[in-house]
């Protein structure tokens, strides 16, 4: 009878942490689409009305309210409510020239809210080596970490923090140097008519200070387990390439992020059967020829599928590991994509036990065919345990995808939905614990 030690594990655990943060605020557009009266102007247009009946002395006034009680909190606010009021006058047909510069940031800043993208939680973090690797000592590297961040309404967004890990564990994040900005699409007018979108940063923001939110009708309910992964094409070309769930409010389904340098992103729904599932983990580069990916088709069971396409997936695959020990009972599925190593792909594992416990586990690949199972741990290297408890949502550690980091595993993890921790292990110990 096996009977593991919740002690006994290969991982060693990092001090920091981070948590969910209300501090942290974007601007956001606010919309007012209800009315009661279909005959009468809309809402936004009545509003409108009212600002623009102010007289001059009056907006001048309420627009300095607005500049004192929100000015230092985010940057080029000024540049924010110009173009917001952009938007709304093309919306509303409404003539710029008529309307004077003080007006213009007002009706801007009336349609405009501040959004507190982390106040519920942060979570299910991935971690990628940084497209800037200059000015390093040879035994650190720089990473980008992603997040997912939990705001009002339970909506899902990504953000990021930047930071760098040497030998043994020792790692800082580089601080959130400012104000948080949401990136915004390329041409807003995509939005309601193409699945695919692109956003960009901010000017001026950087990426520990960037924040990507729901643009489309399918990401409408939050934007959720971002697993990214650094993948290699077959012509060298390095790419940042992610999966995630698209959440409308009331079907899931998977889409892919892709980037090459953080500063611009694409957004596209994944076509195919296999689509219509959570959790998909792409490889880091072709195997065999073909794209794969480690998903959980049947909600249970780790499965692995393959295509000849990035974007279209509708191989329901094969199973490649089944629950088997009391800690992964309910279900099992990958926590991120595969990383390659000599002896093969490591795969980390999550399992769900007792109480809905979630536990960490790992697996080993064949490298050559990664259908092949070689070995498993058959104890969790990570469970929920004293403090990890507590949070959001009880009991659950998790994680979205590590690094390689030299011989090490650099291992960013969400804790009961609420906030972040990280471990390290040498990948010699984590394999010594497979069997």
């Amino acid at each position: 009878m096996l009977i593991c030690n919740p002690d006994h594990t290969p991982l060693q655990i990092l001090d920091e942490k981070l948590a969910a943060d209300p501090a942290r605020v974007v601007l956001r557009p606010f919309h007012l689409a209800w009315q009661s009266n279909v005959s009468e102007p809309s809402r936004a247009a009545q509003l409108v009305g009212d600002i623009l009946a102010m007289d001059e002395e009056e907006a001048e006034a309420q627009l300095g309210l607005v500049w004192k009680d929100f000015s230092e909190r985010h940057w080029q606010i000024g540049r924010i409510f110009d173009e917001r009021f952009a938007e709304v006058a093309e919306d509303l047909a409404l003539d710029p020239a008529g309307v004077s510069p003080v007006k213009r940031r007002l009706i801007g800043a009336y349609f405009c809210h501040e959004y507190s993208y982390a106040a519920a939680a942060l979570m299910n973090p991935s971690v990628v080596p940084h497209p800037d690797q200059s000015g390093l000592a040879p035994d650190q590297q720089r990473f980008i970490m992603s997040m997912r961040a939990v705001g009002e309404g339970h909506i899902s967004s990504v953000a990021f923090r930047e930071g760098i890990i040497g030998e043994n564990g020792d790692f800082m994040l580089w601080p959130q140097s400012g104000p948080a900005m949401a990136a915004v699409a390329d041409d807003r007018h995509q939005l309601g008519a193409a699945d695919r979108v692109t956003v960009h940063r901010q000017p001026d923001s950087a990426i520990s200070n960037s924040v990507l939110f729901p643009m489309t009708e399918a990401q409408r309910g939050g934007i959720e387990d971002l697993r990214l992964v650094p993948f290699v094409h077959d012509d060298g070309r390095r790419e940042y390439i992610g999966t995630y769930t698209a959440y409308s409010g009331q079907a899931i389904g998977s889409e892919l992020l892709r980037t090459t340098d953080f500063s611009r992103f694409s957004l596209e729904p994944l076509r195919g059967r296999a689509a219509r599932h959570k959790g998909m983990a792409l490889f880091p580069r072709k195997v065999g020829g073909r794209y794969l990916m480690i998903a959980r088709q049947d909600g249970k069971n780790v499965t692995i599928i393959a295509s000849d396409s990035l974007t279209d997936w509708d191989d329901e695959g094969q199973i490649l590991m089944r629950p088997a020990f009391a800690w992964e009972l309910v279900q099992m599925g990958n926590c991120g994509s595969p990383i390659e190593c000599d002896e093969g792909w490591i795969l980390l594992t999550h399992g769900v036990g007792a109480m809905r416990k979630y536990s960490l586990g790992a697996a080993l690949l064949d490298r050559d065919d990664p259908t092949k199972l070689i070995a498993r741990t058959e104890c969790p290297i990570l469970s929920a345990a004293e403090s990890d408890r507590e949070g959001y949502v009880p009991n659950v550690v998790y994680t979205c995808g590590a690094m390689r980091v030299g011989g090490d595993l650099f291992i960013p993890y969400g804790i009961s939905d609420s906030a972040i921790g990280f471990a390290t292990t040498p990948i010699e110990r984590l394999l010594a614990s497979m069997s």
